[in-house]
């Protein structure tokens, strides 16, 4: 979603300023702004599109000034247009704004009646009016705010910067994240602690309804109900360097062969090499207590969650409901007293996925957040984080992120299943050391990187591709669709293969190529009749398969991808990353935005 970040400084700010919507740009936006005070007054620099525009509008007309903020939109209200873009301003106060303030049009037309001219097509500029009326009416910047927050009603993170204070920059959440960052002589807001990465590792996350006064000397953090309260300051790990390319073409690309370090790393978390147990963090909770499971996401979140659910039932041999977190919030769902909620979100800050937290923690459920961002506002009101090991994701289609994600879940499963003695020593033994055999084999995998590139330029050149696969496999196709749709444009669906009969099969023919998710499991020989079923009406077959399996169809494949022989139990954490490799190359070929496609966002922190 968009991204925000403001700097009371000691030199001028509009460079380090457009470097930090540089790191914010993974979120996704259509237009981007820059706005300083000189000699008092606010001024603006603003562009449709890229961040290249705006850095070129600087260039012809640089921005001097020793504090300022800067936005990337994605719109919501308006059309993304230069006027549209924010800073939003007026002759006294401009806000930068992420979010939606549900009921602008009412403030609109109070503002309106009042004399105010509006002129973008923004909710965003209610908030401006607002705080420009009541600094009218003779309340300064600090009371202005005050009186200002309690009147909006949805989801915002804003800072506001005012004419004639060249110290004083304030800031605002209210479900949408925002973190303070402390210099050396200065001060700086941002969406997150990756914009501020190379500025300070001396990081204040805001709390809900928290809005923070900051100068150069520091920072006065109020409460939803004014008071001043003192919030932690934390020393984060992140750092300029962990964002860069790292010599490939795309962050997508870059993520994509992280996975064997970053799988290794969470694994290493929560396995004991000794003794081949798993462990998790102390528990404020009996696990083996609870009646059943329900885990919330969205997103490719939510399909790691769908393959946490086979894992649960099948190894537990407990009920787990899994659910799209914002159908969940709405349909007054019954839960289980003492049951156990799991949130899967790589952000930690997804507005839905929040929102469920608070919904299953107000129905007694106890609350395990499986999160990327240890700061973040799910970790923070969760009772207890499992903690993904991925870094900074910065490509809006996830993939690491997705794979320690099941990394975690599988621990997570042998751990309930342990607990729940569903599983003796051996078989926890036996799991355990799968696990630790995967990262070693998602390197091998990535050596087939360019056999995965060739396959995909005839994959680009379809208009539409179908994805198949029985138990785990089948959220897998789940997944690959939603990775080949959303950066390459190209219209995908997965089904579950047993499904083919129902509806689906009338879609095959030569011009559909078919991916099949076929590991070695239980499942395989059903898996193999859906190809048949396949070939025989014409269809193209791509099958992902080990050795074995492949041959049992050669010379009727339109292409195989060989996948290493492993445990069926660990199998979606390694199918996952060819799937992943299709996608990427297929949107290559096709020249689409890869780290950005059109219309997404990283980060939903607005339903």
């Amino acid at each position: 979603m968009c991204g925000i970040i403001g700097i009371v400084g000691r030199n001028e700010v509009a460079p380090l300023l457009v470097e930090g919507l540089r790191r914010l740009e993974y979120r996704g936006y259509d237009s981007a702004g820059v706005a300083t005070l000189v000699g008092g007054k606010i001024e603006r620099r603003r562009a449709e599109g890229k961040l290249d525009r705006l850095e070129a509008r600087l260039a012809q007309s640089p921005l001097p000034g020793r504090i300022g903020i800067a936005h990337t939109r994605w719109a919501t209200h308006g059309v993304p247009s230069e006027n549209n873009a924010h800073p939003i301003a007026s002759d006294r106060v401009a806000v930068v704004h992420n979010g939606i303030i549900e009921n602008f049009q009412a403030l609109k037309d109070e503002l309106i009646a009042k004399g105010h001219r509006f002129e973008t097509d923004t909710d965003t500029e209610a908030v401006v009016g607002l705080v420009t009326q009541y600094l009218r009416e003779g309340l300064g910047p600090v009371e202005a705010v005050a009186s200002t927050l309690p009147r909006l009603e949805g989801a915002f993170a804003l800072l506001i910067l005012f004419a004639g204070a060249d110290d004083l920059l304030i800031g605002a959440r209210r479900n949408s994240p925002l973190a303070v960052g402390f210099g050396d002589g200065e001060m700086y807001l941002g969406s997150d602690a990756l914009a501020l990465a190379p500025l300070t590792r001396r990081i204040l996350y805001l709390e809900e309804g928290d809005w923070a006064e900051v100068r150069r000397d520091g920072v006065t953090v109020r409460d939803v109900a004014n008071h001043i309260v003192d919030r932690p300051v934390r020393e984060t790990a992140l750092s300029g360097a962990a964002i860069g390319k790292g010599g490939h073409a795309h962050y997508m690309k870059k993520e994509i062969f992280e996975q064997p370090a970053v799988i290794g790393d969470t694994l290493n978390a929560f396995i004991n090499p000794a003794t081949h147990r798993i462990v998790l963090p102390d528990l404020p909770f009996d696990l083996a207590a609870a009646p059943k499971i329900t885990i919330l996401a969205c997103g490719t979140a939510y399909h790691a969650g769908l393959v946490a659910k086979y894992w649960i039932e099948q190894v537990a041999r407990l009920s787990v409901e899994v659910d799209v977190a914002s159908e969940f919030r709405y349909r007054e769902a019954a839960l289980p007293e003492g049951g156990v909620t799991i949130l899967v979100s790589q952000s930690g800050e997804t507005a839905d996925t929040l929102a469920s937290l608070r919904y299953a923690r107000n129905q007694g459920q106890h609350i395990i957040g499986v999160v990327n961002q240890p700061e973040s506002t799910i970790a923070r009101e969760s009772d207890v984080v499992l903690g993904t090991k991925a870094g900074p994701e910065i490509g809006v289609a996830s993939t690491k992120a997705f794979t320690t994600q099941l990394a975690v879940l599988a621990c997570f499963s042998i751990a309930l299943a342990r607990a729940r003695n569903a599983i003796g020593r051996d078989r926890e033994a036996a799991l355990s050391a799968a696990l630790a055999e995967v990262p070693g084999r998602a390197g091998m995998l990535l050596n087939h990187d360019g056999a995965i590139a060739a396959l995909a330029a005839r994959v680009a050149e379809a208009r539409d591709v179908l994805y198949l696969g029985r138990g785990t496999s089948y959220p897998l196709a789940l997944e690959g669709a939603l990775k080949l749709k959303e950066i390459s444009y190209i219209h995908a669906e997965g089904y579950a293969a047993g499904e083919m009969k129902h509806g689906p099969i009338a879609l095959i023919d030569e011009a559909v190529p078919v991916i099949v998710i076929a590991p070695m499991d239980a499942l395989f020989e059903k898996t193999a009749s859906n190809i048949q079923e396949t070939i025989a009406r014409g269809g193209k077959v791509v099958m992902i398969s080990e050795r074995a399996g492949l041959d049992r169809f050669t010379g009727k494949l339109l292409a195989g991808i060989e996948m290493p022989r492993c445990d069926p139990f660990v199998a979606p954490i390694l199918y996952a990353i060819p799937i992943q490799l299709l996608a990427y190359h297929a949107a290559v070929l096709k020249g689409t935005d890869v780290d950005q496609p059109r219309n997404l966002a990283k980060s939903v922190t607005v339903e």
